[in-house]
């Protein structure tokens, strides 16, 4: 079995290339393609659904959430997909962006940034659900001195506890990738 990840950044793709192989039994290869924002990922999805011919090839499109509301944004992807011929792509939003992910582990990113006291903001109520903060990147930005979106992509996702992420998006995600694979919950 392949699976191809369609991810609308780098960051998301340095993140899934360090947790896939936590995840995957090993007869299960995979690509992340990243792409140069939401207009770039659009723009090739039908191309790269039509295009693929791999056999038994399952396609992921990983896209954050931001301003738009979720549920509108997924139909959006799916009819992309259905339309270039790959109806059973796996859709998943992430809630409001790829840091939010970071916030439902803040022991590993005070782990991957030294120094820092974070992981007992995750009891704050402001942090306690990571799906509902506004602007993850931002937040990570003022807590961190020098914080980088890019640098962290490459730390955190080695600290991560992947069964107590609080995020609920990143969970999801997980189970998705699982139920595909056959491997239990």
């Amino acid at each position: 079995m392949n699976l191809v990840f369609l991810l609308e950044e780098p960051s998301a793709k340095n993140v899934l290339d360090i947790l896939l192989p936590k995840l995957l039994p090993p007869e299960v290869s995979f690509f992340t393609i990243p792409h140069r924002g939401k207009g770039d990922l659009r723009q090739s999805l039908p191309r790269k659904l039509r295009n693929w011919q791999t056999p038994e090839t399952h396609f992921f499109v990983l896209h954050d959430q931001d301003n738009s509301d979720c549920e509108t944004l997924k139909a959006e992807l799916l009819a992309i997909c259905r339309q270039a011929g790959r109806a059973d792509t796996i859709v998943r939003i992430v809630c409001r962006e790829l840091e939010a992910w970071y916030f439902g582990d803040l022991a590993a990113v005070e782990a991957a940034f030294p120094g820092n006291k974070l992981k007992q903001l995750a009891e704050k109520n402001s942090y306690r659900d990571p799906d509902t903060i506004v602007k993850p990147s931002g937040e990570l930005e003022r807590l961190i001195p020098g914080f980088y979106k890019g640098i962290a992509s490459q730390t955190v996702p080695h600290y991560m506890d992947i069964e107590g992420n609080r995020s609920h998006s990143f969970q999801v995600f997980i189970q998705a990738v699982r139920s595909l694979c056959g491997v239990p919950q």
